[in-house]
């Protein structure tokens, strides 16, 4: 018998341990030979139970509960059983459980070594907990196990995850053994938060890549809005030979969408059916929100009818891209489909829902809806969803309503707001109402050259040429300019981008050429209905 720490335990025989060395085992194996310790009086035996946990609690034929049980009756733990536990429940992702569970493990006496950190830190990195992995940090210095890899990458892990870049940096900068995964994570801390050139330096540093860290930056592009760099760095990792994965699969549907690129979307829906990829909830969003912006409503409807789970996402991109394709009805018949698929709607679905009652002037059924959030749904209208309900009524000729909405509302009005305003202004000729809602977006220094070009737009329409004139007049005096228009189109898998007055393109000339053409052709079928025309008079 031997003695540890007061406590007296059988060591196991050779022979019974062994049997739990065979690569074939089963529960029930596991089972009889805890049987047999119990009762020859050696279950207690750290060594055996801590090969007996390890494989229920770690082993894909085990079972974790079992291990946890079997735990808890231990009369003496080892640091190796408590690491084992530690590891199996961060493995389930049950990172709450491995925390307390730590705390546990120090009120007993036990001390941590690297492993131990390596588990309580992945533990950490999913749940987001900075505070705690700092504390960690600390007793990893004072300990002396912060130079060991596993802790030193799981730090840099935690940090990235948790957008403290700075720490990140300097723990990766000083670290001695990186590897891709370690990598990655720093390239995709920096890209989350926005910080895409250090993070392509880091990726063009990298001395190897995988299709994680490719997919990484991808994401990191289409995030912050560099589409182009994303669609790009897409082809150059196909020409690396990487297979594309869930990730850039869907980061690259994004700048696809935002660009209009429907060819180069077309080609990754088509890789994704090849490759047999799940149709899950993100990858159909992002490929109904692609057709959608590309102006491929059926295509998105089909995507949408394939899916065979779907969430307010999809439902909600699909209902944006509806009403944005003068399907407002269509959409509003989405909601109600949404409504009986017992699928919640979010803050984003109610914006689309209200700009879709707008466009076709359904004026009691975005009441009807607006109304609904705070009754039906608990969210409270943000200044977005007040936008939409003063654009609401302002197309519908409802001045006096849209203008008490504005007066009354809980929240400041911004820009959308009073913009919505001004917009109905222009379309029903209300220029006493226009220039007061210049006023008070001049008051919040939001009266850019947009809003300038509508105030005169609204002294035209009601033929008040001299208001004309001190507009024009007052821009120029503040050397106010409107933002020039841009547009985009796709040519071989290609996209171009053109902005109002840019000539720099290297095939202007051609361009001009091609546009005289065309307007010449349209100028003579003009000609031709005025001639067929005047015919039929005679």
């Amino acid at each position: 018998m031997l003695a540890s720490a007061g406590y007296k335990y059988l060591k196991s025989s050779r022979r019974v341990l062994s049997l739990l060395e065979y690569q074939c085992l089963t529960m029930s194996h596991i089972k009889q030979i805890q049987s047999h310790l119990t009762v020859s009086g050696t279950l207690f035996d750290p060594f055996a139970a801590g090969r007996i946990i390890s494989f229920c609690a770690v082993s894909a034929h085990g079972d974790l509960s079992h291990a946890y049980l079997l735990f808890l009756s231990l009369p003496r733990r080892t640091t190796f059983i408590w690491n084992t536990m530690l590891r199996a429940f961060a493995d389930k992702n049950k990172s709450a459980t491995v925390l307390s569970l730590y705390k546990h493990m120090v009120d007993t006496g036990f001390l941590p070594n690297n492993y131990t950190f390596s588990f309580l830190l992945q533990a950490c990195t999913q749940l987001s907990d900075l505070s705690f992995g700092i504390l960690l940090h600390g007793q990893a210095v004072r300990l002396g196990w912060e130079a060991y890899d596993f802790v030193q990458n799981g730090l840099i892990h935690l940090y990235a995850s948790c957008n403290c870049m700075d720490s990140a940096r300097r723990l990766f900068d000083g670290s001695l053994n990186r590897d891709v995964i370690t990598w990655t994570a720093v390239i995709n801390g920096f890209a989350k938060t926005g910080q895409v050139e250090v993070a392509r330096q880091l990726f063009d540093e990298m001395p190897e890549k995988n299709v994680v860290s490719w997919s990484a930056m991808i994401t990191g592009y289409a995030q912050i809005g560099f589409f182009k760099e994303a669609l790009e760095l897409f082809n150059h990792m196909q020409i690396a030979g990487f297979r594309p994965n869930h990730g850039a699969i869907v980061g690259t549907l994004t700048a696809c969408a935002s660009l209009g690129a429907l060819d180069q979307g077309r080609w990754i829906h088509a890789y994704a059916d090849r490759n047999h990829m799940e149709l899950d909830r993100i990858l159909g969003t992002a490929l109904i929100d692609m057709y959608a912006k590309c102006g491929c409503v059926e295509t998105a409807c089909r995507v949408f009818d394939e899916m065979p789970d779907r969430d307010v996402f999809a439902f909600t991109s699909l209902i944006s891209g509806l009403a944005n394709h003068g399907q407002s009805a269509t959409a509003i018949e989405m909601f109600t489909r949404m409504q009986k698929e017992g699928v919640r709607p979010n803050e984003v679905t109610l914006i689309c829902l209200l700009s879709a009652c707008s466009r076709v002037g359904l004026v009691e059924e975005g009441l009807r809806i607006f109304k609904s959030m705070t009754n039906i749904y608990g969210i409270q209208p943000v200044v977005q969803h007040y936008g939409c309900l003063v654009d609401l009524l302002g197309r519908a000729g409802l001045l006096e309503d849209a203008k008490r909405v504005v007066r009354e509302m809980p929240l400041e009005p911004d820009s959308y707001v009073l913009g919505a305003l001004l917009n109905a202004c222009r379309v029903h000729g209300d220029v006493e109402l226009g220039e007061e809602t210049v006023e008070c977006l001049a008051e919040k220094s939001l009266d850019h050259g947009g809003v300038h070009v509508l105030l005169s737009n609204i002294y035209a329409s009601a033929n008040q040429w001299e208001g004309v004139a001190k507009v024009r007049k007052g821009m120029g005096e503040k050397k106010v300019k409107k933002v020039p228009g841009c547009s985009l189109i796709e040519v071989d898998g290609v996209v171009f981008e053109f902005v109002a007055g840019d000539m720099s393109h290297v095939f202007m000339d051609d361009i001009l050429l091609l546009l005289l053409d065309i307007d010449k052709h349209l100028k003579s079928l003009q000609l031709e209905d005025d001639d067929n025309y005047d015919k039929k008079l005679e």
